[in-house]
């Protein structure tokens, strides 16, 4: 019996020391794990950043070339472009975005052939939306003066939205081929050929513009040229690269059956964009309604550009969790789906940490890189611990909502969009600025408030979702959509 005890004494270090290890090897493999993870990220994440921003700059560029033709057509220009996002790019965009889950999945499972279908499928769809899209444009000065806005700046803006309807049509185009590629891992190609095109944009707006004698119409065909040409650039890397081959495999029946397996993705992904950018410029009309409309206006454009620009960060780093996710539910890794999660989360925080204290630090001096008025700088530097707090939130949803789009989420995100933007965002601004009268600084707190609340409900989603099933329910939606080929 002694010696037994002395045998059990003996060997209970030694397991106590083997368990130890154990628990070493496996958080130094939970670690690498994740720092792989946070590489892959990283390189797909770093090209989308730039693709999204190059693509952005096309029409600030544009812009910026008619406001050296007078502050007429400057006005008109701005507000063709904002309406053109609100009635055009935007649903175009949410479109889009159900190849997200659709390329990704298919990728993931190995079902190769299928992102071609799927991206001929959503072109299809896209080039038939754009169509009475392209109407809305073509009476868009109506439209405006309708909506109560001055009658010789909408004039202006219908003529420059007029020329700019082929772009419609090329961008949504561009977003099919995007996120096609996307879905691949194949990033870098996508950023060489927009930075491309958008260094021949400065060109072509230079002559367009200045030396055509076209004026603002010229910005506005330069706009359309420059889409048209970043879609030929990628759509002759997918015939013609050998990284393609497997996924696209030439023109397909296929594409003209099951558009429902499309549209269920695509019409909740409009909503869910829509939503969110048409809540920003409702915020920008009820500053109109403040004591100082014009200083109001101004800040709170400045503001939302702003936003945009810094936007564009989390936004790859969206596309880049909705790859991973996508591809590793596709290929039945939910674990695997879980830490990318995981690890984007870490990766924004950082990001927004960053981005937030920068924009605190240059909040005297940003405002004069829009306007030269000491009252607009001065009213912009106290709305950036504000604008800051934003980016930071909106960051945070931004990746969350990415993966969403990997999980194939579109429609429960709709429905997060329309109660944190309209049954949050809107009515505490409307508290804030004209009930407890904060002004400006109030219509920003309601939009921050609206963003509380999205990520707050998306972060519970994400806590408690059984990341099994959603491999189950992501072999299920590749399975009902592959069609056997002939």
């Amino acid at each position: 019996m002694e010696e037994e005890k002395q045998c059990s004494s003996m060997q209970s270090p030694l397991i106590a020391f083997h368990e130890v290890e154990l628990e070493r090897t496996e958080d130094s493999s939970i670690r690498r794990q994740m720092m792989q993870e946070a590489k892959t990220q990283l390189l797909l994440a770093g090209p989308l950043v730039a693709v999204s921003l190059l693509q952005y700059l096309l029409q600030v560029i544009s812009v910026a070339f008619v406001g050296h033709l007078g502050e007429l057509a400057l006005s008109s220009a701005s507000l063709a472009t904002s309406f053109a996002g609100v009635t055009g790019y935007s649903v175009l965009l949410g479109l889009g975005s159900a190849l997200d889950t659709l390329c990704g999945q298919a990728y993931g499972a190995k079902q190769y052939h299928m992102l071609g279908v799927h991206m001929q499928r959503a072109v299809l769809v896209i080039l038939l939306v754009s169509v009475p899209l392209a109407v809305i444009w073509m009476y868009m000065g109506h439209i405006l003066i309708v909506l109560g806005q001055d009658a010789e700046i909408s004039s202006g803006a219908e003529l420059y939205a007029r020329w700019m309807i082929p772009s419609i049509f090329a961008y949504g185009f561009l977003q099919c081929l995007v996120k096609f590629l996307q879905a691949q891992g194949i990033v870098f190609p996508m950023m060489v050929c927009s930075g491309i095109t958008t260094l021949l944009h400065i060109l072509m707006c230079w002559f367009l513009v200045l030396k055509s004698g076209l004026g603002q119409k010229g910005a506005a065909l330069s706009n359309s040229i420059s889409y048209w040409m970043n879609v030929l650039f990628l759509v002759l890397y997918v015939k013609f690269s050998n990284t393609c081959k497997k996924t696209w495999t030439g023109l397909s029946k296929e594409a003209f059956t099951q558009s429902s397996t499309f549209l269920r993705l695509a019409v909740p992904s409009v909503v869910m964009v829509c939503l969110e950018y048409w809540s920003f410029e409702l915020v920008v009309l009820l500053s109109g309604l403040l004591p100082n409309p014009k200083l109001e206006m101004s800040v709170l454009s400045i503001s939302i550009n702003t936003m945009w620009l810094v936007y564009m960060i989390p936004f790859g780093l969206s596309g880049a969790i909705s790859t991973r996710v996508s591809n590793e539910l596709g290929a039945s890794r939910p674990q695997a789906a879980r830490l990318a999660v995981s690890v984007a989360a870490v990766m924004t925080l950082a990001e927004g940490s960053i981005m937030c204290l920068s924009s605190i630090l240059v909040r005297r001096s940003w405002g004069y890189l829009y306007s030269n008025e000491r009252q607009v700088a001065e009213h912009l530097s106290s709305m950036m611990p504000l604008l800051a707090s934003s980016n930071f939130l909106d960051g945070i949803q931004c990746v969350l909502s990415g993966a969403a789009r990997g999980c194939g989420w579109q429609k429960m995100c709709a429905f997060i969009n329309l109660g944190a933007y309209y049954g949050v965002a809107i009515p505490a601004a409307v508290l804030f600025a004209f009930v407890i009268r904060i002004g400006g600084e109030g219509l920003w707190m309601g939009i921050i408030s609206g963003l509380v609340a999205q990520v707050l409900m998306l972060l519970i989603t994400m806590l408690r979702t059984n990341w099994n099933e959603e491999a189950r329910h992501a072999a299920e939606r590749v399975h009902f959509s592959t069609v056997p080929r002939n």
